[in-house]
């Protein structure tokens, strides 16, 4: 039987008879359309003549099945129906209908709701494993290849063909947009391009789990900045959980083997301009008109991809030609190995990206948060396995501080304040 959809019917006589028939009935249920709908106590329904026929007297309870093409459920309640009875007497009645808790439907959509769970799963599993490869391939490549620029600008380039193969087969509808929203995108962008440009300078410079217990200070960054362009006011709560953030991340990096004040710095910069991008998004994006996240971050990632190659010529210049890769390939550069891990890391790094404004659209922003915090623990110690980064027992306990005090930020922006009692 197909889903079902209940109704209380409120059948009311408006007859001029004495007695005005009042009748309930119970549990209708939709089944495939057929002319005439039956009931236990031989009640019928003509959709032609739209007319209710009763060959014995109503019992207080009927159950009949009804079908939804007969619009109770919308514009047509409150129509009168012509309603006869077995003493031939004829009378008009008027239907309502109100919305009854549905046991089936309820049963139906635990497995729905289970599938959605299992999606999720899957997709966060995604994320963590994409972000992995992305910092481990990145790493690889910057390691012989020391351009930041180019590394970044190849990669918004691999990002930008995704983009259009993925309009182009309509995988996720093309956006439209006005000149309002791509003044306020381009701004975003802006934001975008230097972010991660930052962040593959310091990856460049030290260690991938020194770069991101670093970028484990964003919160605090967003703290600043809310309060200083948004006016916020954070809890108790959200500050104290900001003091094992600073305290952790510089205790790592005092021990880190690693340092590199450029590496330190830009990783510092990254935060500053990754959060100011999300808190100027919060300030001037309309959400009448705003893009969905994926087209969102689908825009800018052309954007800043137009952006970086002029500014690449000018820093690089073009270290991708086939004349500079045969000058690398005689000093020692395996050049297919090397094209073959910029094409990976530049595909996980669109890749898990998406994912991850998929993510968001479908959990709370604070569930997302939480979920980038174990992110980043994840690939602190992945990275530090795979590339066997030694750690001191202090630089470690920092590392650690630092992450659970992202955590406890996290759970503390749950926490909501408590109203004032005039």
């Amino acid at each position: 039987m197909a889903s079902c959809h209940l109704l209380r019917l409120s059948v009311v006589s408006t007859s001029t008879r004495p007695s005005k028939l009042k009748h309930e009935i119970f549990n209708s249920r939709r089944t495939n359309p057929a002319a005439r709908y039956h009931c236990h106590s031989s009640l019928s329904l003509n959709l032609k003549s739209t007319s209710f026929h009763c060959d014995r007297k109503l019992q207080k309870r009927t159950t009949f099945l009804l079908n939804p093409a007969l619009g109770l459920g919308g514009s047509n309640i409150g129509t009168h129906f012509s309603f006869s009875a077995a003493n031939k007497t004829s009378c008009h009645v008027k239907l309502r209908a109100t919305a009854v808790p549905d046991n089936d439907a309820g049963e139906s959509a635990k497995p729905n709701e289970l599938l959605k769970t299992l999606q999720l799963g899957v997709m966060f599993v995604v994320w963590y494993s994409l972000n992995i490869y992305f910092n481990i391939f990145n790493k690889q490549v910057l390691k012989v290849f020391p351009h930041p620029t180019t590394v970044s600008a190849f990669q918004f380039g691999c990002g930008t063909m995704l983009v259009l193969f993925m309009w182009a087969l309509n995988l996720h509808k093309r956006p439209t947009i006005n000149r309002s929203q791509f003044e306020a995108i381009f701004l975003l962008a802006v934001g975008h391009t230097v972010g991660n440009l930052l962040t593959n300078i310091s990856l460049g410079k030290v260690a991938v789990s020194f770069t991101h217990t670093i970028k484990a200070m964003e919160p605090f960054f967003t703290v600043l900045l809310s309060v200083l362009f948004l006016g916020e006011r954070p809890s108790v709560w959200v500050v104290a959980s900001l003091v094992p953030i600073v305290g952790g991340v510089a205790l790592a990096s005092f021990t880190e083997a690693s340092f590199n004040w450029i590496g330190f710095g830009s990783a510092m910069a990254s935060n500053l301009t990754n959060q100011s991008r999300n808190v100027y998004s919060k300030k001037v994006m309309v959400k009448e008109d705003a893009l969905d996240n994926i087209n969102l971050f689908s825009v800018m990632t052309i954007i800043s991809f137009i952006l970086l190659v002029p500014i690449t010529v000018l820093i690089d210049g073009i270290k991708l030609s086939p004349s500079h890769l045969q000058y690398a390939a005689s000093q020692g550069l395996n050049v297919r190995e090397f094209l073959v891990r910029s094409l990976l890391a530049g595909f996980c790094f669109h890749s898990y990206q998406q994912i991850s404004y998929m993510i968001l659209q479908m959990v709370s922003p604070v569930t997302h948060s939480v979920g980038n915090c174990v992110k980043r623990v994840v690939v602190i110690v992945s990275s530090m396995i795979f590339f066997q980064t030694s750690a001191s027992t202090i630089n470690a306990l920092g590392t650690g501080i630092a992450l659970a005090g992202v955590f406890l930020y996290s759970r503390a922006k749950r926490i909501k304040a408590a109203p004032k009692v005039a």
